[in-house]
């Protein structure tokens, strides 16, 4: 069984053109459309939590993973209304030192800042039924840091997300998509489930759960694209 995993980060008016990476903003009307194509395909959209015994294989179905980057406060804004109308879940991946705060990590960029989900936008999203995972405490590039210092990252950040909102995080991220083996093995050692990255195409029942590709939805992904990416194998050939 192919299951997709959709990743997302802002759901936004997208930035004016030539703004660094305007293409990882979607507008709230297309993730509305792909959100209805999705129920209208027979589509259940899940969060990992939710998607776990596809993935073991324990069960199956018309599912599609959900995952939304960084923990933007738009999410809640634009992106939760939308899955609770439809009756899905996601998770959201948060970096837990920077609750509160905004994307500086991508200040080098000449990104511009947006505000990142507060406690009281994390608890709104566990209260609406939603997952939460674990993007590192400050985004770190984990390739970049000594061993010591990638390890700290993963299981610190684990364990703040849960004490800040109160729920288990089962969940990983490997922020810009980068880890090596070694970082799959603390991810695993630190107590997480699954661990998603940035390496296209969909999963299968029995695939490493600490290595699971998704399919990134960009600002203009249109929807035939879109049902292409969820139905085909479309991300597979390009994987």
């Amino acid at each position: 069984m192919n299951i997709p995993i959709l990743m997302y980060h802002q759901i936004d008016e997208p930035p004016a053109r030539g703004a660094p990476l305007r293409g990882l903003v979607v507008s709230p009307r297309s993730f509305s459309r792909q959100m209805m194509l999705l129920k209208l395909m027979g589509y259940k959209g899940l969060s990992m939590t939710a998607l776990e015994p596809y993935l073991t294989g324990e069960k199956s179905g018309k599912v599609v993973g959900l995952t939304f980057d960084d923990g933007y406060q738009n999410n809640v804004h634009h992106a939760l209304p939308v899955l609770s109308q439809h009756g899905f879940t996601a998770t959201c991946y948060g970096v837990s030192s920077m609750i509160g705060g905004t994307n500086s990590w991508d200040r080098h960029l000449g990104i511009a800042e947006k505000p990142l989900m507060t406690v009281d936008d994390w608890r709104t999203w566990r209260d609406a039924g939603m997952d939460i995972g674990s993007h590192t405490r400050t985004h770190a590039a984990l390739t970049k840091l000594p061993p010591d210092e990638a390890r700290e990252q993963i299981a610190s950040s684990k364990h703040e997300l849960e004490q800040i909102v109160g729920c288990e995080v089962r969940h990983f991220c490997y922020p810009y998509g980068w880890f090596a083996p070694e970082h799959r093995h603390m991810v695993q050692e630190a107590g997480y489930v699954t661990a998603t990255t940035t390496q296209r195409g969909r999963v299968h029942a029995g695939d490493d759960r600490y290595t699971l590709r998704r399919i990134m939805v960009a600002r203009a992904t249109h929807l035939g694209l879109f049902a292409a990416k969820v139905m085909t194998c479309y991300e597979d050939r390009r994987a």
